[in-house]
């Protein structure tokens, strides 16, 4: 598990950099596109590598108000940073589930399942 390396402006976890101030990320040295809602789920989580950050805290750290009953707006903006860091990264995870939790970032090698009945 990698934990955030900050250098001034800079977090850096794993093969992802991340420069706040500029707006920019980049995943093995090319630009990640990310809209500002994107930058600052991946900014609140990075800042808080290799821990579970509850939904409500990252909807407080991003939105600035209370999550409000029903709003998935923090799982959707999840999803979407995990997929394009994903994408462009194959074969790593960033951003992990703890289902009644919260989610952990923390730079990790996927791990493809054996399923012995088909043999893949």
């Amino acid at each position: 598990m990698a934990a955030a390396a900050h250098d001034g402006d800079v977090f850096r976890v794993g093969e992802i950099e991340i420069r706040p101030r500029e707006g920019l990320v980049s995943a093995g040295g090319r630009i990640v596109p990310m809209s500002v809602r994107e930058l600052g789920v991946l900014v609140a989580l990075a800042t808080r590598a290799g821990r579970i950050v509850g939904r409500r805290e990252l909807y407080e750290l991003v939105w600035g108000s209370a999550l409000r009953d029903g709003d998935r707006s923090i799982d959707v903006y999840v999803h979407k940073v995990r997929t394009k860091l994903e994408d462009a990264l194959p074969g790593q995870r960033f951003i992990h589930t703890h289902v009644g939790f919260g989610y952990r970032f923390s730079a990790e090698l996927s791990h493809t399942f054996h399923n012995q009945a088909t043999g893949t």
